[in-house]
């Protein structure tokens, strides 16, 4: 099979903000630094093990206020947010047009956003740890 003949990938959306304050580790010291710390993970963990849909993930990480300036790396793209993050990771649920979409987030309002849309959630806790 040609790469263009293979289906779409299933698309992973991470809150950035909601997943970065879900640990109490000084994020909001350097919430830069934790956003690049968390796509760093993405990258090499892939996203969720386990979950409503199965990866291999393109993995779209969206930040936004003092987060903003993450830059994408290979296999992790950065979406920065022009105003609330939420309408973004939306936007980006009702763009993944029938393929499966998985949104990583906490906030349940924004679950149910998405779910609307079509998309999958869990939460913070489904992605892997960094590896030591």
């Amino acid at each position: 099979m040609r790469p263009e003949d293979q289906p779409p990938r299933p698309l992973l959306v991470v809150d950035g903000a909601n997943v970065v304050g879900s640990v109490p580790d000084g994020w909001w010291r350097d919430r830069r630094g934790a956003a690049e710390r968390l796509r760093d993970r993405l990258a090499v963990t892939g996203g969720p093990v386990a979950g409503p849909v199965a990866g291999p993930y393109e993995i779209v990480l969206v930040v936004e206020g003092r987060a903003r300036g993450v830059g994408s790396v290979p296999g992790v793209r950065v979406e920065e947010a022009p105003g609330s993050g939420d309408d973004t990771i939306v936007e980006l649920a009702r763009g993944a047009y029938g393929r499966p979409c998985l949104v990583v987030t906490a906030d349940r309002e924004l679950r149910e956003r998405v779910e609307e849309a079509g998309a999958h959630c869990l939460g913070p806790r489904s992605l892997p740890p960094a590896p030591a």
